[in-house]
């Protein structure tokens, strides 16, 4: 009985030395992959580091508020450094969607056509900084500048999957 205590201690302890899903090592991070050429996995000191952006935003909603100031990085830059795979369908790239999910368990979905600069080209950001604050708990937030509603602002990003 003793031997099977001690097992259990030691797979406890193990698990608590794994950061839970989304949290690297060294903090946040987020997983993109499916249909894109190199999987990454992205911390927020990697997204910091990458050209930013600010865009101002608001929503009615659950927790609508005055307009506010995001600072983060272009989600379509991101897409560029993982390389789209081909799609060969006529107009594939129209076909293709992002699934953006939060810790939680939460997801939003945005079509590519919609953040292709050749299409509608919104300017839609994971954001890291609101009205120049960190945001809380160091967390990326996914930001659709121009939606009525709050449901695609994804808090706490932990996977992005082309599809």
């Amino acid at each position: 009985m003793t031997f099977i205590v001690r097992l259990v201690a030691v797979l406890v302890s193990l698990l608590l030395m794994v950061p839970s899903p989304g949290r690297a090592a060294d903090g946040p991070s987020f997983t993109l992959d499916g249909l894109v050429l190199h999987r990454r996995q992205i911390t927020l000191a990697a997204l910091q580091a990458m050209p930013a952006v600010t865009v101002e935003a608001s929503y009615s909603g659950g927790h609508s508020g005055d307009p506010a100031k995001y600072k983060g990085v272009l989600l379509w830059d991101l897409l560029q450094q993982v390389e789209l795979a081909d799609v060969e369908n006529k107009n594939g790239k129209l076909r293709r969607a992002l699934l953006i999910t939060g810790r939680d368990g939460y997801s939003a979905a945005l079509a590519e056509g919609e953040i292709d600069p050749d299409y509608a080209g919104k300017t839609v950001i994971l954001a890291y900084e609101k009205d120049g604050m960190k945001l809380e708990g160091g967390d990326v937030l996914l930001v659709v500048p121009g939606d009525k509603r709050g449901g695609r602002y994804v808090h706490d990003v932990v996977h992005i999957e082309v599809k």
